[in-house]
C-alpha cells in the first residue's frame, strides 16, 4: 500500500512539474514581442514623459523593452542630446516614437543608426531647411491658449487647457496636465531641422482629427510627405497619446513588426 502512495505521489508531482513546463513556455510565447523588441517614446512640449504611462503599460505587458525619455525643453540641441543617450542604451535596433514637438526631436535624433523605424503621433515632421513654428505659420494651429513669458520660455493657459489640448481627456485629468506643465523655451520651435530621418527609414503616422494644436491637415501633409503608413482617429484631441492609448500601441507594434521586415 505504501508503495502504490509512493508511486502516485510520483506521477502527481511529474504531471504537476510538466503542466509547470508547458505553462512557462505558454507565459514565455504569449509575451514574445512581435517584431523589433526595443521601442522608444518621446514626449512633446509643455508635458513630461509620464503621459506616455498607458502606452508603455500595453507594450510592456505585450513583451516590449520600452524607454521613455526625459528632455529638458530648453534647447532643441538639449532636447536631440537627451534623446540620443537613450538611443545609446539600446541592445539593439528600436522603434523611435514621437509626440508633438518630439516629432521635430526624432526626425534628427532618428538618424541614430539604432533606429530602425519612426512613428509620429499628432507629431511635427519638418524637412531640411524648416522648422515646426514657421509650418505652423502656413498651417494656423486653432488654440489660442500659448504664451509667450517675458523669459522666453512658452506655456499654456491653464484656463483653456482643456480645450485647447486635452478636450477628448475628463476635465480633471486636463487640469492636472495643466498646472503640472512645463514651460518651453520658444526657441525650440524654431530650430531649422537638417537631414530628417523620415527620408531614409521607414515612418506611421497617426492623425489627431480633432486636433487643435497642430493643424490636423498639416499632419496630413508630414504623413503623405514622408510616404508614411497613416492612420486617423476621428475626434482626437492632441493628447491622442493619453486618450487613445490602445490605438497609438497599435500603430507601434504594427511598425515594430513593419521595420523588421
Amino acid at each position: 500500500m505504501k508503495k502504490f502512495l509512493f508511486q502516485n505521489t510520483i506521477i502527481v508531482k511529474l504531471t504537476a512539474i510538466a503542466f509547470l513546463n508547458m505553462l512557462t513556455v505558454f507565459c514565455t510565447l504569449a509575451q514574445s514581442p512581435s517584431g523589433i523588441k526595443n521601442i522608444v517614446l518621446v514626449h512633446g512640449a509643455f508635458v513630461d514623459s509620464s503621459g506616455w504611462e498607458p502606452v508603455y503599460k500595453i507594450l510592456k505587458n505585450k513583451g516590449y523593452l520600452v524607454s521613455v525619455t526625459q528632455q529638458p525643453l530648453i534647447s532643441f540641441e538639449g532636447d536631440v542630446a537627451a534623446v540620443k543617450r537613450v538611443l545609446s542604451m539600446q541592445d539593439g535596433p528600436c522603434i523611435l516614437v514621437g509626440h508633438s514637438y518630439g516629432g521635430a526631436i526624432i526626425t534628427v535624433a532618428g538618424n541614430d543608426p539604432h533606429v530602425a523605424g519612426l512613428v509620429f503621433i499628432a507629431a511635427h515632421a519638418p524637412n531640411s531647411g524648416e522648422s515646426e513654428g514657421a509650418n505652423g505659420k502656413l498651417y494656423p494651429s486653432a488654440y489660442k491658449s500659448l504664451q509667450t513669458g517675458t523669459d522666453g520660455f512658452d506655456y499654456l493657459l491653464p484656463e483653456m487647457f482643456h480645450a485647447d489640448f486635452a478636450a477628448d481627456l475628463p476635465k480633471d485629468k486636463a487640469e492636472f496636465m495643466a498646472v503640472s506643465q512645463i514651460p518651453t523655451a520658444d526657441v525650440v520651435f524654431h530650430a531649422i531641422i537638417q537631414n530628417p530621418s523620415w527620408k531614409t527609414k521607414p515612418s506611421w503616422y497617426m492623425i489627431a482629427g480633432a486636433d487643435r494644436v497642430i493643424n490636423p491637415d498639416l499632419e496630413r501633409m508630414y504623413a503623405k510627405r514622408a510616404k508614411s503608413q497613416t492612420i486617423e482617429i476621428t475626434g482626437a484631441s492632441h493628447s491622442v497619446f493619453v486618450s487613445r492609448p490602445n490605438e497609438v500601441a497599435d500603430l507601434i507594434v504594427a511598425a515594430a513588426v513593419g521595420a523588421e521586415k
